[in-house]
Order: structure tokens, then sequence, then C-alpha cells
């Protein structure tokens, strides 16, 4: 059975979908591709997995790195995993380009190159914002393209995290 439960932050509503078995989803209300995944008889209910979320949260608009991360039960093809593990990596403040995610999803492959565009759409279908931050990738020239909660969002994660591109800060 999947649960969800609301979390208000900082910059609005946030639901949190999972089970025991760890966190599936975390959108923000009204946001692109908002509960994709969440089945139509999923119950609100307060799990352990969502207090350590919200713990994870609270740490994290609080300006500090949380130094753990909740469980994750994510469900995605291997493509999408793979580029939700290199999100997993990109550290507290600092951003990553869909071009470099591209090139190392290339090499772990064997590949010679791989699409950004292709890395863009696994980006774009990542079931749990912020704690799998896709708001730290941007453009090649930083610009904040895309982000499924929107860019007004995505810019003031980046701003909360003190994030900088090529020395330019948010």
């Amino acid at each position: 059975m999947i649960y969800t439960y609301g979390y208000k932050s900082p910059l609005g509503k946030i639901t949190l979908a999972g089970s025991e078995n760890g966190l599936s989803g975390l959108w923000f209300e009204n946001q692109k591709y908002f509960g994709k995944g969440l089945p139509e008889n999923h119950e609100e209910k307060r799990l352990s997995v969502f207090d350590m979320t919200i713990r994870w949260l609270d740490v994290y608009f609080a300006g500090s790195v949380p130094d753990f991360t909740p469980p994750l039960c994510l469900k995605g093809t291997d493509f999408r995993r793979e580029i939700w593990d290199i999100l997993l990596c990109v550290p507290y403040g600092k951003t990553i380009t869909y071009g470099e995610i591209a090139r190392i999803t290339a090499r772990k492959k064997g590949l010679e190159k791989m699409s950004a565009q292709a890395v863009g759409g696994a980006v774009g279908q990542n079931p749990v914002s912020i704690i799998i931050p896709c708001h730290r990738v941007v453009g090649s020239d930083g610009s904040l393209t895309g982000y499924a909660g929107g860019t007004d969002k995505k810019l003031l994660l980046l701003r909360l995290e003190k994030a900088k591109f090529n020395g330019i800060a948010y």
C-alpha cells in the first residue's frame, strides 16, 4: 500500500508518498508530473519514513546540509535510475549541467557520447524532488532550464544552498 502525507515548506505544500519500504515520491503541490505513479487507492497516513523525510526537509530548509537520506523506493527505467543516482552525488550548493551528466553516463556505459536531451528527460521524471537534487542541474551556460516544480522554486532552492555556477551566485 502507498501512503501520502502533506508537509508545509517555506516554498509551499509538498506531498510525500511512500510505504514501509521507503519514500517513493516528493512533489510540490501542482508541479508538473505531480503524483505520477501514485495509485488511485493511496491513503493519507504518517509513516516513519515520512518522519525521517520531514526531519530531512526541516534541516534543509533551515539552510543546513542533512547528514542522512531517508530510505528511497524508486520506480523507473534503468536509465532513469542511473541518472537519479548521479543526481544523488551532486553536493549541496553545487551545480551540474545536463551535458556533464551525459558525459558521466556515457563514460559509465562505455559510449562515446550520450544525449543531453535524454538526460533532461530522466532528470525531469525524478519522483523525489529536492532529496534527489534535480534543482542542481542547469544549462551549459548556467541557465535555470526546466524544473518540474517551476523555475521560481529552482532559483529559491539554489539560493538557499548559496549555489554558484562558474563562480556566479544565483
